[in-house]
């Protein structure tokens, strides 16, 4: 089981583990030999065979769900009996396309928030470490680096850099992704134009209808760093009211 997880974590997939609690309880195999019996839960298969019947099984995956929504581990009962569901996650990612001042306090923000997060650009002179330090910078172009980094479900990409050659290949990667939020800055004029050259891409009306833009919560930000607390609670929305993430 702990190769398990640590696979699935390094290929940044999800997994649960389901250790029943009550008294009395037999070790299975999968528990190799400790007092309690466990299940893995991993990506792709959230319903492996669970004891009881169908109306505790129904019971542990809507805890799951929950659990994985809120990213948070805990003990608890069903159908009278007692469980502790353990939570393996990979950390958020954010993907900032841009190295903008706006970058700047949003990087910071969403590393103290706990996002695992890498700048994109291409342009030397602007993404520095000095700038942004301690930050991971990729100065591949976009789509490039996008396609390298390959958007999960854990994965958000915002694109700040207002150059449709740097923020449009980010974001047709983006939107062929499963990426739990997309966002672009830019004026609704900007958005507009944006949305257009997407469709003659080939995008559909669902597809760029995933995208935030304007990005961020409207709270009448003005000063860069007021602007980056509303994409990161806009993003951080997105990653907390949504269960599958």
């Amino acid at each position: 089981m702990l190769d398990a997880l640590r696979e699935g974590l390094a290929a940044r997939r999800r997994a649960a583990v389901l250790t029943e609690l009550s008294s009395g309880v037999e070790a299975t195999d999968e528990a190799d030999g400790e007092a309690g019996a466990q299940w893995l839960w991993r990506e792709g298969d959230w319903s492996p065979a669970l004891p009881g019947d169908s109306e505790l099984a129904r019971s542990l995956e809507e805890r799951l769900r929950e659990a994985l929504r809120d990213d948070r581990s805990g003990a608890f009962e069903a159908g009278g009996r007692r469980f502790f569901l353990q939570i393996h996650a990979p950390a958020p990612r954010l993907i900032v396309v841009g190295a903008v001042h706006l970058a700047q306090p949003l990087v910071t923000m969403a590393s103290l928030a706990g996002y695992s997060v890498v700048l994109v650009d291409p342009r030397e002179a602007w993404a520095t470490a000095e700038r942004f330090p301690g930050v991971e910078i990729d100065r591949r172009w976009p789509a490039a680096a996008l396609e390298a980094h390959a958007p999960d479900a854990r994965t958000a990409v915002v694109t700040l850099s207002h150059d449709p050659k740097l923020d449009d290949p980010a974001l047709e990667i983006a939107l062929a992704s499963p990426a739990f939020y997309i966002g672009s800055l830019g004026s609704r004029r900007t958005h507009a134009r944006r949305l257009d050259r997407l469709r003659e891409a080939g995008f559909s009306e669902e597809a760029i209808g995933r995208i935030h833009g304007p990005v961020g919560l409207d709270i009448g930000a003005v000063s860069p760093a007021e602007i980056a607390v509303s994409i990161l609670a806009e993003v951080t929305r997105a990653l907390r009211q949504n269960p599958a993430q």
